[in-house]
């Protein structure tokens, strides 16, 4: 069986449990999240963009 779920609500998640288990400070995930929209906005974007694929599909078993 094959569950297919986006990355974002992956990440979301793991903020989530962050928050709540380890004490992390809401306004420190904001940051965060800001800093990772900032950054999609800059020259770095497409190799983080191909890092992230690659890692997926390292996790998911499917390489090219």
């Amino acid at each position: 069986m094959t569950v297919s779920l986006p990355l974002v609500f992956v990440l979301g998640v793991i903020a989530w449990a962050a928050i709540k288990f380890l004490g992390i400070r809401l306004w420190v995930a904001v940051v965060i999240a800001l800093f990772g929209f900032w950054l999609s906005h800059t020259f770095l974007a497409p190799a983080i963009e191909a890092g992230t694929r690659s890692g997926v599909g390292v996790v998911n078993g499917t390489h090219k």
